[in-house]
């Protein structure tokens, strides 16, 4: 996986100039807080399980990659940062007040971390609790953090984006499309119009209802966050 080569250049530096309100110009691994961020919440991220593998740094340095030039400087300060887990949240706040106007960017940042956690084979609660957490300071909704999860950890077993095929923060719209499209082709009455047997139109039956299950347990959940959000 590639990131920015620059991700981490300029690590050692402070996170002071992380108040600017504004995303800055060039590319991110060139900014000081941001690579310092980035860094210091990997390296904490491999501390949530309680013990922090040799891979999860292997794994951050092929996400983020450092250069050669500041690789010691990098690995000192992950090796810092991973005594503990605490402050975690500090880089987090910072970060998303830095670059609260690049969704994307921070979207790539929580794509990484998952794949340093799924590094050593395992996610534990405590690094989902961790991804989760850096999530909601990000500012992403809930359907962001579930995509991402099931990205690299599959969809769960009663997923209804999985059943429609949509992502999880796909918009209403293209739910309601995807739904509107998988149920006309799976309607028991094209199976009864093909003159299809009986047991073909069961199956068909019980896949539209599945179809329809899943829906309705997408726009329910969609309904409850709103109504959260709101209040």
């Amino acid at each position: 996986m590639s990131f920015w080569r620059k991700i981490a250049g300029l690590a050692a530096r402070n996170l002071d100039e992380a108040e600017c309100d504004v995303c800055p110009p060039g590319l991110p691994g060139e900014d000081p807080a941001f690579s310092t961020a980035v860094t210091a919440l990997g390296a904490k991220l491999a501390k949530a399980d309680g013990q922090a593998q040799a891979a999860e740094y292997a794994a951050f340095a092929e996400v983020f990659q450092p250069e050669p030039a500041s690789a010691g400087n990098v690995r000192r300060l992950y090796q810092l940062a991973r005594q503990t887990t605490r402050g975690f949240e500090s880089y987090a706040r910072r970060l998303q007040k830095r670059y609260r106007n690049c969704p994307q960017l921070l979207e790539d940042v929580v794509d990484g971390l998952f794949h340093i956690a799924t590094s050593d084979g395992v996610v534990t609660g405590e690094e989902l609790a961790y991804l989760q957490r850096v999530s909601e300071l990000f500012g992403q909704s809930p359907l962001v953090f579930r995509r991402l999860k099931a990205t690299h950890l599959g969809h769960e077993a009663d997923d209804p984006y999985a059943v429609l095929g949509v992502a999880h923060d796909a918009s209403d719209l293209k739910l309601r499309q995807a739904w509107k499209e998988m149920l006309s082709a799976a309607h028991p009455d094209r199976a009864r119009a093909r003159g299809l047997p009986p047991e073909f139109v069961e199956v068909a039956e019980v896949k539209a209802a599945a179809i329809n299950a899943a829906f309705d347990s997408a726009m329910r959940e969609r309904r409850a966050m709103a109504l959260e959000g709101a209040a």
